[in-house]
């Protein structure tokens, strides 16, 4: 049962609240995964939002592998909001909301496969690559600033590129092959080299109640911007949408047993810029508050 809030008032008053359909339970606690280059601090407007829309709400921000430290690899990164968060669900036992953005999303899709008999009840991946990430933009021109997106893959796909954050999702669509050669992160979420826990992940991945996958097409981070939802480049950099997605169509982590279930909610904005996402009050009022109750 969630913890119940303390409400003053008479017998009347009481039956009244519950009459008008009035929650008097506790929320469940919202954990917030960030993204590169960012922390904690950064989402102390959302966090604003979520305490105003439903009192008494937990929001913690995890704080680990902030700022350049967000370009650790992957699996680590996974391994260490994996127990932070394992801490907050213990104490949790109507189950948590993970609320994960840009980067991590996909720490937080990582945390999902690999943690068995998690409580998590939502997951909401806020403008995050879930399909991978080919685009020239601010952060790559920052990070490789002697590269276009046609040659990243030349240090993405190697042993030194594996180890940095942002190449364990770089998807080249005209190096495939390469892709799928070299890459030790997305293309075992996706399912695309199979291992020995593939059964096991896609268990633990159904356990949650809703994946909610928000964003838009003025983003200018993820591109292209349908990756938000599970969309990516073919090789002629057109997008093939989710439910043409191999992975989809072999349901290999449950994607598509979660889209029959009713359960893969999208939500699109315009107009949102990549570093807007978690202030823009729209954005929590359309996509995102109705599923933190």
């Amino acid at each position: 049962m969630r913890t119940p809030q303390i409400i003053r008032g008479s017998p009347a008053q009481l039956l009244l609240l519950l009459l008008a359909g009035v929650c008097v339970d506790g929320y469940r606690p919202v954990v917030i995964v960030h993204g590169i280059l960012d922390g904690p601090k950064q989402f102390q407007t959302l966090r604003q939002y979520i305490t105003k829309a439903h009192p008494g709400t937990e929001v913690p921000v995890i704080d680990l592998y902030n700022n350049l430290k967000s370009f650790v690899p992957l699996w680590k990164q996974v391994q260490g909001f994996k127990k932070a968060i394992e801490s907050i669900s213990q104490k949790a036992p109507d189950g948590i909301h993970l609320l994960c953005f840009s980067q991590g999303g996909l720490i937080c899709r990582a945390l999902l496969f690999t943690t068995p008999r998690h409580n998590v009840h939502n997951f909401i991946s806020l403008s995050s690559p879930q399909a991978g990430q080919y685009g020239d933009t601010a952060y790559l021109r920052w990070l490789f600033p002697q590269y276009l997106k046609k040659t990243v893959y030349k240090i993405c796909y190697s042993r030194f590129g594996q180890t940095l954050s942002i190449c364990q999702y770089w998807n080249d669509p005209h190096h495939r092959s390469l892709y799928l050669q070299r890459n030790n992160f997305l293309t075992k979420l996706d399912g695309e080299i199979s291992h020995a826990d593939m059964i096991a992940w896609r268990e633990n991945f159904l356990r949650i109640k809703k994946l909610v996958l928000i964003g838009g097409p003025d983003d200018g981070v993820i591109t292209p911007w349908e990756s938000s939802r599970f969309g990516f480049y073919d090789s002629n950099e057109n997008v093939v949408e989710m439910r043409n997605q191999e992975f989809y169509k072999s349901d290999v982590f449950g994607l598509k047993t979660l889209d029959a279930r009713g359960d893969v909610r999208t939500c699109i904005q315009s107009g949102v810029k990549h570093v807007q996402w978690h202030s823009n009050h729209t954005v929590f009022k359309s996509c995102i508050e109705k599923w933190l109750t």
